[in-house]
């Protein structure tokens, strides 16, 4: 057994992963390691983990033995770091022709329709270029009903809902803190009772995100954190998934509503960029916040930004601003396409 030599180390004493060993707070089933109760401050669970390095044990059982190796080396591994190299290597400029058969294998791999693509393939200088690509002209007609809150992304459904005791689901039967998610306490009380929609980009997808509906942008939050995947082993293995990763919470008003609009980064999607304002990921210097006087305002289908690979946006509204539609998880989403009906505000 090795001895603690300070408040953040762990004991290492090899623990096989019982189901006694599943139920004790201070083990993993697939880090099969005791930690010493120095290594656990009287914080939140949130913090606990994110100062103990413990990971969080989520649901790991609904995984497959191989994707519970595959959480555990993504535990071990400096996943900010990997993706800051991800986006340095997406960036190298590649001599043309090796560019354009990067580009077509990526396209092929992925299933990219490049019938929608704006420019020709000759026209990207790099594979970060490629991931940030625009559409031509009417590929995506946004619904003109006035009173349609529409995709604001190409994707997939996720967990979608309504607020309940300061909750969203990650997935079915695994709640998370509205409050952790958006890294203010008093603006998760406003949305209680309200929608919330979870939305996947996936590699294939348009990777650019824009506005629902008519908004002001009233402002920005950048919330530094880690950068777990947002895929299965993501989603079932790490607890509060997304109050965990690197985000960007924006706050839109609607009439007298509120939308709370948050890009979530990833692994490798280090980097989250907005249009109308200069906060990013992946960056030092912690919590940054932007007031937009006056508000920035955004018309429906008008761009919010971009991801520099595809990940996750979450919306959550404050009650009787839209009556979400919701959908399976997994269901298509086409940007502009109606997915709820906005109420009075």
């Amino acid at each position: 057994m090795l001895t603690p030599v300070g408040p953040t180390s762990c004991a290492r004493a090899c623990l096989p992963p019982t189901s006694e060993n599943l139920q004790r707070p201070d083990r993993h089933p697939w880090f099969p390691f005791r930690l010493p109760q120095s290594a656990t401050p009287p914080t939140a669970e949130s913090e606990r983990r994110r100062l103990c390095w413990a990971p969080a044990t989520g649901d790991v059982m609904r995984l497959g033995p191989s994707r519970r190796a595959l959480l555990w080396f993504l535990w071990l591994l400096p996943k900010n770091l990997v993706s800051k190299i991800g986006g340095w290597f997406a960036s190298i400029r590649w001599p043309g022709p090796l560019l354009r058969l990067q580009l077509r294998c990526y396209a092929w791999t992925w299933g990219v329709n490049m019938e929608e693509v704006r420019e020709p393939l000759t026209f990207f200088r790099s594979m970060q270029e490629f991931f940030v690509r625009q559409l031509k002209e009417g590929a995506r007609p946004i619904d003109p009903v006035g009173d349609a809150f529409v995709s604001p992304c190409d994707g997939a459904w996720g967990a979608s809902g309504t607020i309940e005791k300061g909750q969203l689901l990650q997935v079915k039967g695994r709640p998370y803190s509205l409050a952790e998610l958006l890294g203010n306490e008093e603006e998760a009380q406003a949305y209680e009772g309200g929608h919330f929609a979870t939305l996947y980009l996936s590699p294939k997808d348009y990777h650019r995100f824009h506005s629902p509906c008519d908004v002001r942008v009233t402002h920005s939050r950048y919330l530094p954190g880690t950068l777990w995947p947002v895929n299965t082993v993501g989603v079932y293995g790490v607890d509060g998934l997304f109050a965990q990763n690197e985000r960007i919470v924006s706050t839109f008003e609607v009439g007298e509503g509120k939308l709370a609009y948050i890009p979530v980064g990833a692994t490798v999607v280090g980097k989250v960029h907005l249009t109308y304002s200069d906060l990013t990921t992946n960056v030092r210097n912690g919590t940054r916040e932007e007031r937009h006087d006056p508000p920035v305002e955004l018309a429906k289908g008008d761009e919010v930004g971009e991801f520099c690979f595809g990940s996750t946006v979450v919306l959550v509204a404050t009650p009787g601003l839209v009556e979400l539609e919701f959908q399976p998880p997994g269901t298509a989403c086409v940007l502009g396409q109606r997915i709820g009906t906005l109420g009075e505000t």
